[in-house]
């Protein structure tokens, strides 16, 4: 990432001799004599970092810090100041400036400055290019809320388009908090009954008794407390569809009565006489090996074949680990919003965290972990402090978890990762502790597009 170094100082001597410095450090630099001129080139031009004399004729340093801080907050902006006016520094620390330097400037002292302001800046930049990559993905497909570029959730995608507009039944398959019912509402919302009802209903909370109730209706006095005829939610998805989260805990009972609203597409009421017929779509989902429950008595099989018609499969977590920023950037972008705070991004430290973490509780824990840092963050950058404990302890350690059941790519992948984050960006160290040319390594680094990371 190349940056660009505003050098303002009514001294030329200082100010081009500052500029070369920093040029041979590698950054862009761009020169001003005033404070006015300086404004013309911030409002014009990308500037990731200020460096400004605090005395200067006609728009001081001290004034266009505020100017700057007020119109460009995530923009760093480092004071020059003389020996006899370092209290005016301090004040400027307290308008917003990033840090100060006394003249002569120790440029050894001005280069690592310059580093720290712009590692802030860094994170400020890759989180606002995370946010836009987010909007992009929201904005480009039709999927209600479904983060990912991953290569895993590329094919899951796919299938929701593929399935979405037939009739077809679909069991959606994968652990706790993977985003099931995200899938089911893609698939509803992209078919061509997305003007119809969509009824849900998570069976694992209603008891075996209330359940049949609730999905079938009752008829009035069909057992106590059913003071008046209820229609079920079969009926009220008619026309459109239906999701039955958590399938697999519901009884042989009830179980029968769906097979036959698969098949004939009639049911009767708790207590009723009266065939209602149906036309409802039926999209379920479980986290439970269910041909295991086949095998051992507790699903029927032939429901099942009713039922996965077409299986989508959504993958946990800690096999996608390519959209761990990217979810973590919305969760981030949701809840600064929800909660009033300006958090302009996840150092490094905090990011290896939630890259080396297992994730159990797939992306439902890592929203809550977003929305825990943001609630302790002091600052305005989540660091591993405001990370909780089991995520952060979990990645301490020099190793690198790797998944049983992904591809050896996959494997390849996930060592150069862990071995960059353990090297800290060093490539030359990275590609000694791997064993490999530094050539090598950049080619691997660009295969796998690990240069943003």
């Amino acid at each position: 990432m190349e940056f660009s170094v505003l050098v303002v100082d009514d001294e030329k001597n200082i100010r081009e001799g500052l500029g070369k410095a920093l040029e041979l450090d590698g950054y862009t630099i761009l020169l001003a004599a005033d404070g006015k001129k300086a404004l013309e080139i911030i409002n014009t031009t990308d500037v990731d970092l200020v460096i400004a004399d605090l005395k200067m004729p006609g728009l001081s340093g001290q004034e266009l810090l505020k100017q700057v801080s007020s119109a460009y907050p995530t923009v760093p902006v480092i004071i020059l100041t003389g020996h006899g006016t370092i209290e005016t520094a301090v004040e400027a620390m307290r308008d917003g400036a990033f840090d100060f330097l006394t003249k002569p400037v120790n440029l050894d002292r001005l280069s690592l400055l310059v580093k720290r302001a712009l590692s802030n800046r860094k994170l400020v930049l890759e989180h606002r290019a995370l946010k836009e990559e987010v909007a992009k993905i929201e904005q480009k497909q039709k999927f209600a809320n479904i983060i990912g570029k991953s290569p895993q959730m590329k094919k899951v995608l796919e299938v929701i388009e593929q399935v979405a507009p037939t009739r077809a039944s679909v069991l959606i398959t994968g652990e706790s908090g993977v985003g099931k019912e995200l899938v089911a509402d893609a698939i509803h919302n992209l078919s061509d009954r997305k003007e119809r009802p969509f009824i849900k209903v998570h069976c694992a909370a209603l008891t075996e008794t209330l359940l049949e109730s609730e999905l079938f209706g009752h008829e009035k006095g069909s057992f106590t407390g059913a003071v008046a005829t209820k229609r079920g939610r079969f009926e009220l998805a008619n026309s459109g569809s239906i999701f039955l989260d958590e399938i697999g805990e519901v009884n042989q009972a009830v179980q029968i009565k769906i097979l036959r609203v698969l098949q004939e597409k009639k049911f009767e009421r708790v207590g009723g006489e009266e065939t209602l017929e149906v036309d409802v779509r039926i999209v379920s989902a479980t986290n439970r090996d269910l041909k295991k429950d086949i095998q051992e008595g507790r699903f029927r099989e032939d429901l099942f074949y009713r039922l996965n018609v077409v299986n989508v499969n959504v993958p946990p977590l800690r096999e996608r680990k390519e959209d761990i920023a990217l979810l973590a950037a919305a969760f981030l972008k949701e809840f600064s919003e929800e909660n009033g705070k300006e958090i302009v991004g996840i150092d490094p430290k905090a990011k290896t965290a939630l890259y080396n973490y297992s994730w159990p509780g797939n992306i439902r824990e890592l929203r809550n972990c977003i929305e825990s840092a943001v609630v302790l963050a002091k600052g305005n950058v989540i660091t591993p402090m405001d990370l909780p404990p089991s995520v952060a302890n979990e990645s301490e350690g020099d190793y690198i978890k790797i998944s049983v059941g992904i591809t050896l790519a996959e494997a390849e992948k996930e060592i150069i990762r862990g071995t960059l984050n353990y090297a800290k960006g060093n490539k030359s160290k990275a590609a000694e502790v791997l064993g490999i040319g530094r050539k090598t390594l950049h080619r691997k680094i660009q295969e796998y597009n690990l240069v943003e990371e």
